[in-house]
């Protein structure tokens, strides 16, 4: 047993070597000592495994893999319970055991013993293993690594079936501190304005009293003036809206240092800032949608900011409302990635015309520089309509100079520079002070909380703090 057990068994079981083994052995009996009968018995015993070994090469069993992640899109840290069904769809082999193709972050890929039944008779069956991962991403699993062995457990052949699904995993968000960031809201979550929520030409101060109005509202004058009852018209109530910029670019999240070659377990091509600031922007997003907000989230261009995630449910949304709105948010963060000086996300090692193409149709798409006209007059158009944050990396002062004239389009401005020196960023931070913005530089092992606290201080207080805010978190 331990000679058969060194043997090789990419093709032949242990039973099938020990077919040929006996087979070898009767010929040399039946040559030395001239039996015709061993002569075919020895002829039998090598042959079969190898046409075992024929049969599970070239009868390849059809098998029918349906594979359902519960949830869909899980959350960084959720176990997520991945169900199997595999049905054989014809006659083939025997037994088979089934791998799942799983990558290395979630462990040990989980190993099922299938029996594929007969043409009448197919066999059906259904497995469920669960699977978490600490990162985000879009994680591929399958396909399954099927190992077939003939009805005899003589020979054995290895096959892919079934296709690649990939599982989505968001950021969680974390839970931030309760805010005045927000600011005044109703009762319903909406924000009262004096400003009417469609304005026209039919839009007036009064109107004829309706029975249930209370008496406090009513308008004398203009009682008087039309001879019957006037009330004062209701204040509109609109949907505050929040607007969220983040900065994707790798120059922005390096310090003009090149990316590590190793990638984060989903394939994202990321930093650890990058990561603090998607962080970071799930986790503000849900806070705002939760007190009822509208939350428009763009780019460094003012672009929808998931445009070029592979994750996002509709690539060119930028408004988000609502619990379905996060849920979009999350799905489109899951592998959200930086992108290089061209544009492009793809890895270093792309081919020259590649990298030409991409960056010809980047540079049209941009159409201008960072937080240049485009972005202004794209805020501009919903000027004053609720707070407006920047989620940004290490940015240049000619950069900050532009971004600084934007902070009038928010009720409040607060802009966020993660960067692995902050104290280097004194100077940027001082120029969005003095426009008017929030602003503090922070290290990506900064807690999100404190940071968010640090606005709300300063919002409280009425002006930004003018102490280095890297020294202070």
């Amino acid at each position: 047993m331990d000679l058969l057990a060194r043997l090789p068994g990419k093709t032949l079981t242990l039973r099938g070597w020990g077919f040929i083994a006996a087979g070898v052995l009767a010929l040399i009996f039946a040559e030395s000592l001239g039996r015709r009968d061993l002569l075919h018995l020895g002829i039998f015993l090598v042959v079969l495994p190898l046409l075992s070994v024929a049969i599970v090469r070239l009868m390849r069993p059809r098998l029918n893999v349906e594979r359902r992640f519960a949830p869909p899109t899980v959350f960084t840290g959720v176990t997520a319970r991945v169900h199997l069904r595999i049905t054989a769809k014809g006659t083939g082999p025997g037994t088979s055991l089934l791998t799942e193709g799983l990558p290395t972050t979630f462990g040990q890929a989980p190993s099922y013993a299938y029996s594929g039944g007969t043409a009448r008779n197919p066999q059906s069956s259904s497995y469920e293993y669960r699977i978490r991962s600490a990162s985000r991403g879009m994680f591929p699993v399958g396909p399954l690594s099927a190992e077939f062995t003939d009805p005899f457990g003589l020979g054995r052949a290895r096959h892919t079936v079934g296709t690649v699904d990939h599982l989505i995993v968001a950021p969680s968000p974390l839970d931030l501190p309760v805010s005045t960031l927000s600011g005044t809201r109703g009762l319903e979550g909406n924000a009262t304005t004096r400003r009417q929520a469609n304005p026209s030409n039919d839009d007036v101060m009064t109107r004829e009293y309706r029975s249930g109005d209370p008496m406090r509202r009513v308008h004398w004058a203009a009682t008087a003036r039309h001879g019957e009852l006037m009330v004062r018209q209701e204040e509109s109530v609109s949907t505050p809206q929040a607007t969220i910029i983040l900065d994707r670019r790798e120059s922005s999240h390096t310090n003009g240092y090149p990316l590590p070659m190793s990638m984060n377990a989903g394939s994202v091509r990321s930093s650890e800032s990058f990561e603090w600031c998607v962080t970071t922007a799930v986790s503000v997003v849900h806070q705002f949608i939760e007190q009822g907000h509208t939350v428009r989230f763009l780019d460094q261009h003012a672009s929808p900011a998931l445009r070029s995630s592979a994750s996002a449910h509709n690539k060119d949304q930028e408004e988000f409302t609502g619990p379905a709105g996060f849920h979009d948010v999350a799905e489109g963060l899951a592998a959200l990635e930086l992108v290089s000086p061209s544009g492009s996300t793809t890895s270093r090692s792309s081919t020259t015309s590649r990298r030409r193409s991409q960056r010809g149709s980047a540079i049209q798409a941009s159409g201008s520089a960072a937080y240049g006209e485009l972005f202004m007059d794209k805020l501009a158009g919903q000027s004053m309509r609720g707070p407006l944050m920047a989620l940004l990396g290490g940015i240049s002062i000619e950069e900050a100079q532009r971004m600084a004239l934007s902070a009038s389009y928010g009720s409040h401005s607060f802009a966020m520079l993660v960067t692995d020196r902050p104290r280097s960023a004194h100077e940027v931070l001082n120029i969005l002070r003095r426009s008017g913005w929030h602003a503090i530089a922070i290290s990506p092992q900064t807690s999100i909380a404190a940071a968010w606290a640090f606005f709300d201080d300063s919002v409280s207080s009425g002006a930004s703090r003018t102490t280095a805010p890297a020294a202070s978190i």
